[in-house]
């Protein structure tokens, strides 16, 4: 089950956003700020000092980006309940248990979307 229903329910700040306004905490500060109410704004980590930037500036919803088990782990001990935690990229359903073992609140499994196969369906219409 999705967490999210569509575009409209979140800002999610990536690393191209980041990089082009000096950082993830500058990027993450903006994002906060321009956020209409009841919009969350979630941001990208892919490494533990990121993910410490994004804490300070208050971020309530952290992307975990690729990161090992053990980053996994660590960062959820860094953020200690301060904001939620979503692991992402490279999960597969082979290792979605250990990803949920580190405690993040959401695991992110992309192989469900983007390597599902495809169903052909067609209508062929007969004359009568």
């Amino acid at each position: 089950m999705s967490h999210l229903a569509g575009l409209h329910d979140a800002i999610l700040v990536k690393e191209n956003h980041a990089a082009l306004v000096g950082g993830v905490g500058a990027a993450a500060r903006r994002a906060l700020a321009a956020a209409p109410p009841g919009v969350l704004v979630e941001v990208e980590c892919a490494t533990l000092d990121e993910l410490a930037e994004a804490i300070d500036a208050g971020v309530p919803r952290l992307l975990l980006d690729n990161m090992s088990p053990d980053e996994l782990r660590r960062a959820v001990e860094l953020v200690a309940k301060r904001a939620e935690l979503e692991a992402s990229g490279g999960i597969t359903l082979e290792t979605v248990r250990t990803a949920a073992e580190s405690g993040v609140d959401y695991i992110c499994v992309g192989g469900i979307t983007h390597s599902a196969p495809a169903l052909d369906v067609s209508l062929l219409v007969e004359p009568l």
